[in-house]
């Protein structure tokens, strides 16, 4: 997509054709700055703190941290604990493992000569494998939108939580892949941003790249979103997602289940737009997808630019308070209407998943 009209990508090799580089989304939207990754602690610290974010992302971030790690010392053994540690940065997004899974076995069946090469070349194909995925959702996804606008004639609201843009995958996004399209196709459409407390990534992240692209968006408190559906002023909720059962359970952002509860309780569609690479094909039932739990400071302070224009972290609750911050919840499969991958539509149910990837049938 596009920053200031220029076409950009959230990772790319430097010039050197080794040294990787991000966007730290940990300053936007206030700055725009990239970090340049050297090595597979500066690979893990990025993924840990959140300077890359976005499970597509964070998969294709970490293939490279495992290049990275082979730069500093090929030896199979340096190897392997870089992607003991790398997998460890973020539990829930099943990507990460997914990609470094793929590395590693590259390390394996390679000698010393050429595992640097096979490395990039692999983590270079996972990159291109994302861009595709997320292209062929866009295209899938704003089918549906289309769809909608042809039966409902009108401005078309979509109701989005969290960034599922393209900032959380290499470029267009999962659940912002199908806005792109269809705003390209000068469908009119709305985006209702949740703002996506404690992190913000709503009101700090999508709504900077939907401004970028010129897609109409307004932000929202995170509990609004049933009010409106109340009111008719919601036609589809797309979410993106960061470990999906092949069964259909869908976990992402915590107060994503809030959204298909008031979605199911009104009749607005609800939709999960994920890449393959999401689905877990070893878990039958969400709840035992991990659930992350970050810092308390994440729910205690909140950064934002003061009268000045300078940026400033402050607390938001009183001193000596327990606080519970949980990173992701799990929306049941009933609850969904349908789930958009790179290969098509299909209903949240193993039957459906697996008439899409028979490859993976058990």
């Amino acid at each position: 997509m596009k920053v200031k009209g220029k076409p950009t990508r959230t990772i790319w090799l430097s010039n050197d054709n080794k040294t990787v580089e991000i966007i730290d989304q940990t300053k936007l939207p206030f700055e725009f700055k990239t970090v340049k990754l050297k090595t597979f602690e500066d690979t893990y610290h990025a993924i840990k703190e959140m300077l890359v974010r976005g499970a597509p992302l964070i998969g294709v971030t970490g293939a490279y941290g495992l290049c990275l790690a082979a730069n500093q010392n090929k030896n199979i053994n340096f190897i392997k604990d870089a992607y003991d540690h790398l997998k460890s940065a973020r539990p829930t997004a099943v990507n990460l493992s997914w990609s470094l899974d793929r590395m590693i076995e590259i390390a394996h069946n390679s000698d010393k000569n050429n595992i640097i090469k096979n490395l990039y070349e692999e983590a270079n194909k996972i990159l291109e494998e994302d861009i595709n995925f997320s292209k062929n959702i866009g295209k899938y996804g704003s089918d549906i939108i289309e769809k909608i606008f042809k039966k409902k004639n009108k401005i078309i609201n979509i109701l989005t939580h969290c960034n599922a843009g393209w900032l959380a995958t290499v470029d267009w996004g999962t659940a912002t892949a199908p806005i792109y399209t269809a705003f390209n196709k000068s469908i009119p459409i709305h985006v209702w941003v949740d703002e996506t407390r404690p992190r913000n990534q709503g009101s700090f992240l999508t709504s900077w790249e939907l401004r970028e692209h010129g897609v109409p968006h307004t932000i929202i408190a995170d509990n609004t979103g049933g009010h409106l559906m109340q009111k008719g002023e919601v036609d589809i909720v797309i979410v993106g997602s960061d470990r999906t059962t092949y069964t259909g359970d869908v976990c992402n952002k915590i107060g994503t289940y809030l959204k298909a509860l008031s979605a199911y309780d009104n009749n607005v569609p609800f939709y999960a737009a994920l890449p393959s690479s999401t689905i877990d094909w070893s878990i039958k039932n969400g709840s035992e997808i991990p659930i992350e739990e970050r810092d308390k400071e994440e729910v205690s302070k909140i950064k934002g630019k003061n009268s000045n224009g300078f940026i400033e972290e402050i607390q938001i609750i009183p001193d000596n308070t327990n606080v519970k911050n949980y990173a992701f919840d799990v929306t049941p499969r009933k609850y969904v209407t349908g789930i958009i991958t790179e290969k098509g539509i299909c209903g949240a149910s193993e039957n459906e998943i697996l008439s899409l990837f028979p490859e993976k049938k058990l």
